[in-house]
């Protein structure tokens, strides 16, 4: 019996709730029905179609990332997150670098060798020889010897070294602070390729 009064009591209460509360309660009701709409479908599955064209696309449009395929395929009228069109591109691999015995093997006849080494004389002083060498010949292109090498007396050791129409296309060298900007300047301006070695990699030489 006190059931049923509530009840009663509520329904003819129910006209007066204030706005503010009505809003309210719409509020969540509205919430959870976002929630459970979210909890039934699911992620939408891509079809085998949608996967094959966007394969097709990003094969055939090379520079295309991502977002434009998906700015593309929304034209289109797919519905489709961008994080699944990265799924499904076809995954590129850039060309494997040349390694540096190949490198020494393809460009042989263009390769030049250049080092600076001290050499001590019997009175106890430092000179320092500077060297050229042709890798694929193994000829001394090159040799000069000074008690103060300078950026500026390297650069001009490469000039004497080559004329102008036989230098080689590609220069060998360590990364002494001496081939500096002048060293590389020169080197450019000659039309030589600079190729210094790694760091700590005594192995990168003319021997390969």
């Amino acid at each position: 019996m006190i059931g049923l009064l509530c009840f009663v009591l509520a329904v003819l209460a129910s006209p007066f709730k204030s706005k503010l509360r009505l809003e309210a309660e719409n509020a969540v009701l509205r919430h959870q029905l976002i929630v459970l709409r979210r909890r039934l479908p699911g992620r939408v599955r891509i079809t085998t179609e949608l996967r094959a064209l966007i394969r097709r696309m990003s094969v055939e449009n090379p520079l295309w990332g991502a977002p434009r395929i998906h700015g593309e395929l929304l034209k289109l009228g797919f519905e489709v997150a961008q994080s699944s069109v990265a799924k499904y591109m076809v995954k590129r691999r850039g060309p494997p670098s040349q390694g540096w015995r190949t490198f020494l093997c393809n460009h042989a006849p263009d390769i030049a060798a250049m080092d600076l080494f001290v050499v001590p004389t019997l009175g106890f002083d430092l000179l320092y020889a500077f060297v050229i060498v042709r890798l694929d010949r193994r000829d001394l292109v090159w040799i000069n010897v000074t008690a103060n090498p300078t950026a500026e007396w390297v650069a001009r050791q490469m000039t004497e070294a080559f004329p102008w129409d036989e230098a080689p296309r590609h220069l060998i060298r360590d990364r002494d602070r001496i081939y500096g900007s002048v060293v590389t300047r020169r080197l450019r301006a000659m039309g030589i390729r600079d190729k210094p070695t790694a760091p700590a990699s005594p192995w990168q030489n003319a021997n390969g």
